[in-house]
């Protein structure tokens, strides 16, 4: 197959980050820098959590001392009770250059944030920057005080915190073809959490600094800088259990069971399903530990099942060694709703839920293109689709058409 060309919404979005990243540039080089201390304070600010941005991390906001800084400078209105002077255009070109500064050390180990990363931290900026310092330069928000001030900021914040989740669903549905409102409700949850810090530091931060100055920048920065590193480390946790599970996995693999790699297969696809029928992202997680360890029973027999095709025992046996899996996952300590679907993938359609269904069709599928010819994913996938009734849920069949066409198949294939 050809390499797919970048969707049109991909690449509007990168082009308009683009334009209005070239001309807060040209602008600030043409007039000069303002308050190059508050410049100065904000753009190291950016750059040290840039510098300290988790790669590899599955997290919607990488960087968010980074994040946080930058919104900040683009609602500071006075710096230690004077009123600064930096326009629009310095804000997005000292946030630009402080994140390309301080994702140097990541791209020379190959791990360097995205264009979309990129693009969204330039044009969420650009945007908190337009609602606000206009307004603030003509003395429109003076009025404005106290608690009434500071909320305002929490709500500009907000809205620009909800714009970012927008654009980034947007972006991973264009790049993706997953579906967008699971998207965008993912992005939502999110905020939730780190998202909330960002924008109360962010808000925090700049209220202090017209106050008292750049001395609040470090004083309001390191409890967010210490936030980041204990995210960083929970996310190291959680990346080493999930190489615990594969590892765990890959026992049926070693002992001969099933052959290399299916366990990952089988998780791959299943989590492009998921993706596709709007599974948030616990129940992915769950799917993905399930999918992984979905044949982990066949350990517990006596005679092996041929080239450990499940998928082709009675009915019977494929509960037995679904109960079996089931059993071993449950002893491993992990989460017990993965050894539900291990347990349950084997029972009548109707009532399993959406994972094992997904499970059960995923796996079936791949044991059926195994070894096959080039018209191997087309044949399992009508088997699937003509399967008794019960067998095999049609919207779990129909998932897997959409993803098959999109990443493996022409649509004439898959459909």
């Amino acid at each position: 197959m050809s390499p797919r060309r970048p969707p049109a919404l991909l690449a509007l979005v990168h082009a308009l980050a683009g334009v209005l990243a070239a001309v807060c540039l040209a602008a600030t080089l043409w007039t000069g820098i303002e308050e190059r201390g508050v410049a100065l304070a904000f753009g190291l600010l950016v750059t040290v959590g840039e510098l300290t941005r988790w790669t590899g991390a599955q997290v919607r906001e990488a960087a968010p001392l980074a994040a946080a800084g930058a919104l900040s400078y683009a609602l500071l209105g006075a710096e230690a009770g004077q009123q600064t002077r930096h326009g629009v255009g310095q804000v997005v070109a000292v946030v630009l250059a402080a994140v390309l500064l301080g994702s140097v050390p990541h791209i020379a180990r190959g791990r360097g944030p995205a264009l979309d990363h990129l693009a969204r931290r330039v044009l969420t900026v650009g945007f908190a920057t337009v609602c606000f310092q206009p307004l603030y330069s003509q003395g429109v928000l003076q009025e404005w005080g106290g608690p009434a001030y500071a909320l305002l900021l929490l709500a500009l914040l907000s809205l620009t915190a909800l714009c970012d989740a927008v654009l980034a669903a947007a972006l991973a549905h264009s790049r993706t073809g997953w579906p967008f409102c699971p998207l965008l409700r993912d992005e939502l949850r999110e905020l939730l959490g780190i998202g909330s810090v960002v924008c109360a530091t962010g808000a925090v931060m700049a209220i202090a600094v017209a106050v008292v100055g750049l001395w609040a920048v470090p004083v309001f920065s390191l409890p967010l800088l210490l936030t980041q590193l204990s995210f960083r480390r929970y996310a190291a946790v959680r990346a080493t259990y999930r190489q615990t599970i594969t590892s765990l996995a890959r026992a049926t693999e070693i002992a001969g069971c099933t052959p290399t790699g299916h366990a990952r297969r089988v998780a791959a696809l299943s989590l492009a399903v998921g993706r596709d029928l709007g599974l948030s992202g616990p129940e992915l997680t769950v799917l993905e530990y399930a999918a992984l360890m979905h044949d982990i029973g066949q350990l517990s027999l006596v005679d092996p099942v041929p080239a450990g095709a499940t998928a082709a025992l009675p009915q019977a046996e494929q509960r037995r060694v679904a109960l079996l899996g089931g059993a071993v996952v449950r002893q491993t300590g992990v989460d017990l709703q993965v050894a539900a679907v291990v347990e349950r993938q084997a029972d009548p359609c109707a009532e399993q839920p959406v994972a094992a269904r997904i499970v059960r069709a995923v796996n079936a599928y791949e044991e059926k293109t195994r070894d096959a010819g080039p018209g191997g994913p087309l044949t399992a996938l009508e088997e699937l689709r003509l399967a008794g009734a019960g067998e095999y849920a049609p919207e779990v069949v129909e998932a897997l058409a959409r993803v098959l066409s999109r990443d493996c198949l022409t649509p004439a294939q898959a459909g």
